[in-house]
């Protein structure tokens, strides 16, 4: 078992972007990311100022909207109408979950295709699929590089994905392709899980249930990669990994907390930039 450090690869992927957005300012081009936040949901406040602070780190301007949770999809539409026409702003990204009068799938699909930096819109998904150049949605580019950065071969490899989000799973699946892995895909209809998982030489999981993949489910030797945020019975962060039990059989394992979870904001500074470039 080797313990995939997080926080080192995605301080080190910071400090790439961090030297790219330095040089591009030399050129007089500043990037700029929008963050808007409606409500008060205290999940979503931490997350913009995680982001915020990256940004700050790395040399990329945050435009920060609060705003409050009445706020009708009509105002929230036309801000994002305002900042799509807006040239200064490279990135456009709306905090979900958003309040139950306001449609997020609406929400989404009004963001400029060149400001999609969650990757999100149904153009980057469609790029992403037919494998054009494009945003790709942060936490599946984020473990793809943790893959890659801890030396694990993709190429052939038997890849097993628990989970079809449209966020995690769905995405994964499309990169895993374009990196030569065989993908399968588990959700809660399938079955014979266990006997599926223990076929995989890279088990990617991202169900959220605390704890639920154990030992029993990994090949000796797999790349483990849990994207589970959860809480155990005493409260305490965990992920969708027994990481104690699967850790004993499995070779590198992503720990929670500090594994997925830091890539995500990583590679969303990653996009910031790739859409700067891109405009220029």
């Amino acid at each position: 078992m080797t313990k995939i450090d997080g926080k080192q690869i995605s301080q080190d992927i910071k400090d790439e972007v961090k030297a790219e957005v330095a040089a591009l300012k030399q050129q007089g081009k500043e990037v700029c990311l929008a963050v808007i936040l409606v409500g008060e949901d205290s999940a979503s406040k931490v997350y913009v100022g995680n982001k915020k602070k990256a940004c700050e780190y790395v040399g990329i301007r945050s435009e920060s909207y609060e705003l409050p949770a009445d706020t009708s999809e009509e105002e929230l539409l036309s801000l994002i109408d305002r900042l799509n026409k807006d040239d200064k702003v490279n990135g456009i990204l709306v905090q979900l979950p958003l309040p139950k009068q306001i449609q997020e799938e609406k929400v989404i699909s009004a963001i400029d295709p060149q400001k999609d930096v969650d990757g999100f819109h149904a153009v980057s998904v469609g790029n992403l699929w037919i494998g054009r150049d494009g945003f790709v949605s942060c936490t599946p580019a984020g473990i793809i590089e943790l893959i890659k950065r801890s030396g694990v071969e993709m190429d052939g490899a038997n890849c097993v994905i628990i989970g079809r989000s449209n966020i995690v799973g769905k995405p994964m699946a499309s990169l895993m392709l374009r990196e030569n892995a065989t993908v399968t895909v588990c959700h809660s209809h399938t079955k014979n899980l266990k006997e599926i998982c223990k076929n995989a030489d890279i088990l990617i999981v991202a169900i959220g249930k605390a704890k639920m993949v154990d030992a029993s489910y990994v090949k000796p030797g797999a790349c483990v990669i849990d994207v589970g945020m959860d809480r155990d019975e005493e409260g305490h962060l965990c992920g969708d990994v027994d990481f104690a039990s699967a850790s004993e059989v499995s070779g590198p394992i992503t720990p929670v907390p500090g594994g997925v979870g830091p890539m995500t904001i990583a590679m969303l500074m990653k996009n910031c930039l790739y859409a700067a470039k891109r405009e220029n």
